[in-house]
C-alpha cells in the first residue's frame, strides 16, 4: 500500500508560516511531503524534512523530486532538530512546522498496528526498525503503571479497569493483536456508555499506548525548549495537534515565552536591561479546519493550530 494523506489545514499553515521567496523552512513531521510540497510551491524557497518512519520519507522523496536539491529530508525525531540542522550545515531557519500525531497511511496499514479497526501485531511504533512495541509496554508494566498510562495519556475513566482485564488476557496468554486487545478494552468498558459514546471503547487506550511507545509528550516537550533558538528573527514555528494533552503543551509553552518576559510585571533584569519577549504569539485560540475542509477530510475535525513569531528583538540565544 502506498503512503498516500492529505495534509490538514494546508491554507491556515501557509497564513501563519509565511512562507517568502529565499527563506528555509524545516518540517518535523514530513509525512509524505504534503505541507513541504506548498512551501516549496513558493519560488526560492528551501525546506528541510524531518521523519522518524522510513515509509513516510521515501513517499516525500517522491513527491517532492521535482524541488531538486531545494528540499533535504533527514531521519530522526522532530527533537532532535538542533543537531538534525547542524548536520546539514542550517543553524537558523525562517520557519518551523510540526503537524503532531499519527497519519492517516499508518492507520490504514494493518501491519504497523496503530488501528483498532485492523487486526495486525501490537507494534505501534513510528520508527518499526527499533524501540518497545505496545505489546512489550503492556508486558512490562505492572496494572497500576499501565492504568496510569491510559488515564494520562488517554484520559480514559475506566483506565485501571481496562488495564486490569489487559493484563489479564496478556497472562493467559489471549493478547496478540490489535483485534484481541480491541476486543478486551471493548468487554469491559459498560455498554450503556459504548452506545452513548460518538467514539469507539478501544480509541483512547490505543492512543495512550501510542503515545506512550513513541513517547510523543516527552519528545513534543523538548521540541518546545529548543526551537525558538532555531529560529531567525521574524521567523514562524506552527504546531498542529490533535488531542489536547498536546495542544496544552504548546499554548503553555507559547504563552511561557511571551508573558514570563513581556508583561511589565515580569521584566526581567539582565546585566541592567530589560529582557525582551522571546516570541509573540499569533493564534490566541487554536485555529480549527472549516466545514468544508472537515467534510472533506475527517481527520480535520480535531486539528487544532497554534503559530508563534520570533521577535526581531530578542536576536541572540535564549538565556537559559
Amino acid at each position: 500500500m502506498s503512503f498516500v494523506h492529505e495534509s490538514v489545514l494546508v491554507g491556515e499553515v501557509l497564513e501563519y508560516l509565511a512562507p517568502r521567496n529565499g527563506g528555509v523552512y524545516c518540517d518535523g513531521t514530513a509525512g509524505g511531503g504534503g505541507h513541504l510540497s506548498h512551501v516549496l510551491a513558493v519560488a526560492g524557497t528551501r525546506a528541510i524534512g524531518i521523519d522518524r518512519d522510513a515509509m513516510a520519507r521515501d513517499a516525500a522523496g517522491k513527491r517532492l523530486e521535482s524541488f531538486g536539491d531545494r528540499v533535504q529530508l533527514l531521519a530522526g525525531r522532530y527533537s532532535e532538530m538542533p543537531a538534525l540542522l547542524t548536520s546539514v550545515g542550517v543553524t537558523r531557519v525562517d520557519g518551523i512546522l510540526l503537524d503532531i500525531g499519527v497519519s492517516s497511511p499508518q492507520l490504514d496499514l494493518a501491519e504497523r498496528g496503530f488501528s483498532f479497526m485492523r487486526e495486525g501485531p501490537l507494534d505501534m511504533r513510528m520508527d518499526s526498525s527499533k524501540g518497545q512495541t505496545a505489546l512489550e509496554l503492556i508486558a512490562d508494566s505492572e496494572v497500576d503503571v499501565l492504568g496510569s498510562i491510559l488515564k494520562e495519556l488517554g484520559e480514559e475513566r475506566h483506565a485501571f479497569r481496562v488495564a486490569r482485564a489487559i493484563k489479564l488476557a496478556y497472562e493467559a496468554g489471549a493478547l496478540h493483536t490489535t483485534t484481541e486487545l480491541s476486543a478486551v478494552i471493548a468487554g469491559v468498558i459498560p455498554m450503556r456508555e459504548q452506545r452513548e459514546s460518538k467514539i469507539h471503547p478501544a480509541t483512547r487506550t490505543f492512543q495512550a499506548l501510542r503515545i506512550a511507545v513513541n513517547q510523543e509528550l516527552d519528545e513534543l516537550s523538548t521540541f518546545l525548549d529548543v526551537f525558538p533558538d532555531l529560529l531567525a528573527p521574524g521567523g514562524r514555528c506552527v504546531v498542529i495537534s490533535f488531542h489536547s494533552l498536546e495542544d496544552r503543551l504548546v499554548k503553555n509553552a507559547f504563552r511561557d515565552l511571551e508573558w514570563t518576559t513581556s508583561l511589565p510585571e515580569r521584566f526581567a533584569i539582565l546585566e541592567g536591561e530589560r529582557v525582551h519577549p522571546v516570541v509573540e504569539v499569533l493564534t490566541r485560540k487554536p485555529v480549527s479546519g472549516g466545514e468544508a475542509e472537515v467534510e472533506r477530510n475527517p481527520r480535520a475535525r480535531s486539528a487544532r493550530l497554534r503559530a508563534c513569531v520570533r521577535t526581531t528583538a530578542a536576536n541572540q540565544p535564549i538565556k537559559k
